[in-house]
C-alpha cells in the first residue's frame, strides 16, 4: 500500500500560505507571499518529489501549478519534469470534465473513499504539496501517513496553516530530520 505524504514549506509560526511568490495567494489580505524563497528549494525539493508515484492536490494548488509547471524555465526542469509527467489527482467539488494539465484528473466520490482507493493502487507514494484545505481534510480522516515539513526560520505572523484547529490530539513521531545551511529544518513525522 502506498503512502500519502504531505510536503509543506512552513514558517516557524506554522504559516504555509504563499511560500513561493508575492502573488501566489493573497486571500485574507496576506501580504508576505514569497517568504520561503530566500531559504532555497531547488535540489532538496527535487530529491523529495523524484520518487513520487503521483501528486494529490487541492483545486487552488492544482490551478496554480497547472499555470506554471508546463512552461517552467530551464533552471527548474529538475522539478518541472516530474510535476508535468507524473499523475495528478485533484480534490475538487468545482472542477469537472477532463483537466488540461498532462496526466491530471479530478477525484470522484467522497474524498476519504477516493484517497483510500488511491492508497490501495500500485505505484509510488502520493505527495501532497500546498493544498491547505485538502491537508486539513486528509488529517481529519486519518489519511496522512507522513509529514515532510521544511520549517524556515521566519515568523510570518498569520496566514493559512496546514493543521486543523479542531482540538483533536494527534501524536506524531520523528522519523528523520536534517538542518540546511540556511537554518531550515527538514523534519519527517509519522503518526505515532
Amino acid at each position: 500500500m502506498r503512502k500519502v505524504i504531505v510536503n509543506e514549506f512552513l514558517a516557524l509560526d506554522g504559516t504555509a500560505q504563499a511560500p513561493g511568490g508575492p502573488d501566489e495567494d493573497t486571500s485574507g489580505g496576506f501580504e508576505h507571499g514569497g517568504w520561503h524563497m530566500k531559504y532555497g528549494a531547488g535540489s532538496g525539493v527535487a530529491k523529495l518529489i523524484a520518487p513520487a508515484g503521483g501528486f494529490l492536490l487541492g483545486r487552488r494548488t492544482y490551478e496554480l501549478f497547472a499555470g506554471y509547471w508546463p512552461n517552467a524555465p530551464d533552471e527548474v526542469q529538475e522539478i518541472a519534469f516530474p510535476m508535468n509527467t507524473k499523475p495528478k489527482h485533484v480534490a475538487s467539488t468545482t472542477l469537472t470534465g477532463p483537466l488540461e494539465w498532462q496526466n491530471s484528473r479530478v477525484l470522484s466520490g467522497a474524498l476519504p473513499d477516493a484517497v483510500a482507493a488511491l492508497k490501495e493502487e500500485g505505484g509510488g507514494d502520493l505527495l501532497v504539496i500546498g493544498s491547505t484545505v485538502l491537508v486539513h481534510s486528509l488529517i481529519e480522516h486519518g489519511l496522512v501517513d507522513e509529514f515532510r515539513l521544511m520549517i524556515d526560520p521566519v515568523l510570518v505572523g498569520g496566514g493559512k496553516r496546514i493543521f486543523p484547529d479542531d482540538g483533536a490530539l494527534r501524536p506524531l513521531r520523528l522519523v528523520d530530520h536534517e538542518v540546511a545551511d540556511t537554518g531550515t529544518i527538514i523534519a519527517t513525522y509519522a503518526p505515532a
